[in-house]
């Protein structure tokens, strides 16, 4: 049966995610606290693991009850800031500022957070698209919660195919729900460099891109509208949550179904 296996959230973008329960559709029709919080250089750029691969040398949790975010940095220094207070908030952005080398200040967007696209919602992977995933890259140790960690989505599916997700778009694409809450596909989701990475060391796949890109078209599924692909390097499916359906909450074990 299908069903929502994980909820996962980035609470600061660019950094490590958070695995939650259950997590409130906002108004602005992404999930709370996911991309709350973003970096941003003087000119106003986003600093993200597509810019630097710094990020993959900080190790990050935060507290969604108390905004709380613990930073372990590489040489084992363990700092705490409070990302409710503004004190700790311009503390936070003097220590970011410091190890990126870089003039940056911390954003907070309550309503909407800082994700790619601003005006779609949260992003929907297969746990059977994980493990395939890890598979085509198991020779260089690649594990299911890496690829996890690579792929970064919000919405993890169990019970389901690999790439279930292709079908929610194109021609007359249906959509799904998962406990009452309806999304509709959007886009798939093109990858950028940060899939290629190692999430604890930052080392890349030699020729990362071009066999992920082998593997997507070998198994790509026939059922899926190829036309709303522009490429074979994605993976994951970007929602969109109705206005309807905003402020309901979606929460691990939820059925899912699918909505001709």
């Amino acid at each position: 049966m299908a069903g929502l296996e994980r909820l996962r959230v980035y609470p600061v973008k660019g950094l490590d995610g958070i695995d939650r329960e259950a997590a409130a559709v906002l108004e602005g029709g992404t999930l709370a606290r996911d991309r709350e919080f973003a970096l941003f250089d003087d000119e106003g750029e986003v600093l993200n693991g597509n810019r630097t691969d710094r990020v993959h040398d900080l190790r990050t949790d935060f507290d969604p009850e108390t905004g709380e975010l613990e930073i372990t940095a590489p040489d084992g220094e363990v700092v705490r800031f409070d990302l409710e207070t503004e004190a700790d908030r311009g503390r936070a952005e003097g220590w970011f500022g410091d190890f990126f080398d870089a003039d940056l200040t911390l954003e907070r967007d309550r309503e909407l957070g800082y994700v790619d696209r601003r005006e779609m919602g949260p992003s929907v992977i297969s746990t059977a698209t994980l493990e395939t995933v890890a598979d085509w890259f198991d020779d260089e140790g690649m594990t299911v919660d890496g690829a996890r960690r690579r792929l970064r989505a919000n919405v993890e599916i169990g019970g389901v195919e690999p790439f279930w997700v292709d079908r929610f778009v194109g021609a007359d694409a249906p959509t799904f729900e998962v406990g009452g809450v309806r999304f509709e596909g959007v886009t798939p989701c093109g990858r950028c460099v940060v899939p290629q990475r190692d999430p604890e060391t930052g080392e890349p796949i030699p020729e990362f891109r071009q066999r992920f890109i082998e593997k997507r078209r070998e198994t790509f599924p026939d059922w899926v509208d190829e036309e709303a692909f522009d490429h074979y390097y994605t993976v994951m499916l970007i929602a969109r949550v109705p206005e309807s359906d905003r402020g309901a909450t979606l929460r691990v074990g939820d059925p899912v179904d699918v909505v001709d």
